[in-house]
């Protein structure tokens, strides 16, 4: 029997990697995409005849309730989110409605329209925060530094509390960083591999950044989105942290692009004050052990051959 999958933000980073790999398992794959004056669909351009669309926004329930019903999907993946951690200081409200009460809404949806489909929630390691353990396993306490981690720790929460109260089969994936090719030029490490590919090529001449010292638990989101698939797979809903375990700094991911694209650091490099947050969040490191034991994943991808490979990817696109 076919299964047939519903991802909100398909149009993602996430969301076009979780599609390939649910239709190379053989599903009917469905995904929700926004009414906007400008459609973005290059992501999932590839897949367009292979996956069905449909018209929905987490800010309108009855657009959640009518795309359930249609679909009637085995498996929903909630993506879509406000993405991007520096803008929820800029929209705090909507970054609120978006990944806090939007997640409320789809799941009222799920609850009244397919109650016994999987749900996963995108939760993230900005909800840890200011940290208060190194490293943070499912049960370290949150402390959110942004509106983006205080709404995601909501959606997090409302998703156990559904899944408590209500038996929905309700999981949500703790992601830490997760990059790739097709990651937004606004997020830092694709910022840079774009920079480093553009300066290689003369397009530009100057790398502007803000905090170099800071640090992430950088992952690929390839393997990322085949953990969020896992999870579904067990007949027992839980929560899971999925990271690489390993920090680097955005000084070394600068160093890793600068060197695979040739070029040195000091001549093109310079650190801009104005681009640093308001309240950065400190020691992201995540322990994926439980993810290890219950589900055998892993991060098969290490931090500088995911650079090394957006690189590549980045000096093939401003080539074409």
């Amino acid at each position: 029997m076919k299964r047939t999958a519903f991802i909100t933000g398909i149009t993602g980073q996430d969301g076009s990697y979780l599609a390939e790999l649910l239709l190379d398992r053989g599903y009917d794959v469905h995904g929700m995409v926004r009414r906007s004056s400008v459609e973005r669909f290059d992501r999932i351009e590839h897949l367009r005849g292979r996956v069905t669309l449909h018209q929905g926004d987490l800010l309108d329930q009855r657009s959640l309730g009518d795309a359930l019903r249609a679909t009637q999907p085995d498996e929903i993946y909630n993506l879509a989110a406000m993405s991007f951690v520096a803008v929820s200081w800029v929209q705090p409200t909507l970054t609120a409605e978006f990944s806090g009460v939007g997640v409320t809404r789809i799941l009222e949806a799920v609850r009244e329209t397919c109650p016994d489909a999987r749900f996963y929630q995108a939760s993230s390691s900005e909800m840890f925060g200011k940290v208060r353990e190194v490293p943070q396993t499912e049960l370290t306490p949150f402390y959110p530094r942004s509106p983006y981690g205080v709404a995601k720790a909501y959606g997090h929460f409302i998703t156990v509390n559904y899944r408590e109260s209500y038996g929905l089969h309700a999981t949500s994936g703790i992601l830490f960083n997760h990059e790739s090719p097709r990651r937004g030029l606004e997020f830092v490490t694709r910022k840079i591999t774009w920079h480093a590919a553009a300066i290689k090529l003369g397009l530009v001449d100057k790398l502007r950044l803000g905090n170099l010292d800071a640090e992430r638990d950088w992952g690929y989101a390839k393997d990322y989105v085949e953990a969020m698939w896992m999870m579904l797979q067990r007949d027992q809903p839980d929560d899971f942290v999925i990271a690489t375990g390993v920090a680097h700094s955005v000084r070394e991911c600068v160093e890793i692009a600068f060197d695979q694209a040739g070029l040195a650091v000091n001549d093109y490099v310079e650190t801009d004050s104005s681009l640093i947050r308001p309240a950065d969040v400190e020691q992201l490191i995540g322990d994926c052990t439980k993810a290890r034991e219950l589900l055998g994943w892993e991060p098969r991808t290490n931090f500088e051959a995911l650079i090394r490979l957006m690189v590549d990817a980045d000096l093939a696109l401003l080539t074409q």
